[in-house]
């Protein structure tokens, strides 16, 4: 990549500077300082002050295993050089790691590619206004998509063909997929996705080294099985102090965070959850209802007709709301309640539930407009928002669009390509997670991007190109 910039570093001087610009944007006239932000930086801050890895309650400090230590770890490193609570400079080095992501995902593509498509990988990714949108959040996102990009650059790397002496590459690339890996998971559990797509394509070439007929099958066998040995230990070892610091300090087994980002004596609701999950499915929903819950009211009004399957079902639902905002809480009872109607509607329909509705919240998190950080209407489709942003929901939706579509076409045209298992096989386990979720936020394919940048930039390969094999 070095190489590559100082073959053409006009461009990517004037790259930068365009990318560094929209992201300033963001950050001087759109900061995102939301209440996990405050969440984090809350724990952040106990850290450095009290060495307690918790939150405030009342006035005390409790220990929590709710969050994940990665962003406290980076807040507490912000706030330690610039100042407490300093979220200015938090978006300030978001937008240099979102920078670094441009970096990291035209080599990528370089490696997949060529160098004509890393130089268009790289000016999708720094005008990409969703990437440069999260960098101006105080948030999580930025730092995953830098570390997904850098675990699959290194794993592209590490995949490179054997050397023309017969030796394997340097195992350098599986470490650094690994503790990249690491850091992802650290960040957020659904880091763990990344492990799951590595582990499981590394799985797939030991069999077909295992079974195939090629003459080199014993070197593959060697060489894959060293990488995933140093790719496990690279990735899992991150994770044990914070497991071990949660054995030792509130007696729980518990390498990630709860399913629900719960402490352990935070009431869980899985009725209510169970109940969400056989209408849901649109990030609108998130906003008016799921979110609410506990703690402010809800409005019966606001569910889809896909929420009631018949009238009873709608007087039912309404009662419960009615109990429900009596006093803001799902007590056991209540709970049970929410639990005993969604088995009913399972029941009534269990395609819609196990397949249909996980196929739209996939296809709702994938395609809506990414404006949920602005100041836009959720409800962008009944066009009654402020005309000026009405027009930034279709823009965005119609770029985004752009992206998705550009990705497929790639995709299709390319075929067959370096890593096409591996990339692909992200995409897919990604998604099919995030269908599992009752929150479809666009936010979380929003790690996907540099692959969807790569597949993009195959639109930028001429007809000579068209084996789509990096030159020598």
């Amino acid at each position: 990549m070095l190489q590559l910039l100082r073959k053409d570093p006009r461009f990517f001087l004037a790259a930068i500077l365009v990318g560094l610009a929209l992201r300033l944007l963001f950050v001087l006239h759109f900061p995102a300082v939301v209440d996990d932000s405050r969440l984090y930086a809350d724990i952040a801050m106990n850290w450095l002050q009290y060495g307690m890895y918790g939150i405030t309650d009342s006035g005390h400090v409790m220990p929590t295993l709710s969050r994940l230590p990665g962003y406290p770890a980076f807040l507490a490193a912000i706030f330690a050089v610039f100042g407490w609570s300093n979220f200015r400079a938090v978006l300030l080095v978001q937008v240099a790691f979102d920078l670094a992501t441009c970096f990291v995902t035209a080599d990528l593509a370089r490696r997949v590619f060529s160098e004509r498509v890393a130089k268009a990988a790289f000016m999708l990714a720094a005008l990409c206004p969703f990437l440069a949108n999260y960098s101006a959040a105080a948030l999580t996102e930025t730092l995953e998509v830098f570390f997904t990009a850098l675990a699959l650059d290194f794993a592209v790397c590490g995949l490179a063909p054997i050397k023309d002496d017969g030796r394997p590459g340097s195992n350098l690339p599986w470490w650094g997929c690994g503790f990249s890996i690491g850091a992802c998971i650290l960040l957020r559990p659904d880091g763990g996705i990344l492990l799951a797509t590595v582990a499981g394509y590394l799985l797939y070439l030991l069999l077909r080294a295992l079974f195939g007929k090629k003459s080199s099958a014993s070197i593959s066998l060697v060489r894959i099985v060293r990488a995933g040995t140093i790719f496990a230990i690279s990735a899992l070892v991150p994770l044990i102090p914070w497991t071990l610091r949660n054995l030792h300090t509130l007696h729980r087994f518990e390498p990630l965070a709860p399913r629900y980002a719960n402490d352990s004596d935070e009431p869980l609701m899985p009725g209510f959850n169970r109940w969400t999950k056989t209408w849901i499915a649109e990030y609108v929903s998130v906003q008016e209802i799921y979110w609410n819950v506990p703690g402010d009211a809800i409005d019966v009004t606001r569910l889809p007709r896909r929420a009631f399957d018949s009238e009873a079902q709608r007087q039912e639902t309404a009662q419960l709301f009615a109990a429900y905002n009596s006093d803001h809480d799902v007590p056991l009872e209540l709970d049970a309640r929410f639990a005993a109607l969604a088995k009913a509607r399972i029941h009534a329909a269990p395609l819609r539930y196990y397949v249909w509705l996980p196929v739209e919240r996939i296809a709702d998190m994938w395609l809506r407009p990414r404006t949920e950080l602005l100041p836009s209407d959720p409800r962008w489709w009944e066009f009654n928002d402020e005309h000026g942003w009405l027009a930034i929901s279709i823009i965005f939706g119609m770029v985004n669009l752009v992206y998705v579509a550009a990705a497929i076409v790639g995709f299709l045209r390319a075929r067959i390509f370096p890593a096409a298992g591996l990339l692909s096989f992200f995409l897919l386990l990604r998604s099919l997670f995030l269908g599992t979720l009752e929150n479809p936020e666009p936010r979380y394919t929003l790690e996907c991007y540099p692959v969807v940048i790569v597949l993009a930039t195959v639109l930028f390969i001429g007809k000579s190109h068209g084996t789509y094999r990096k030159p020598a």
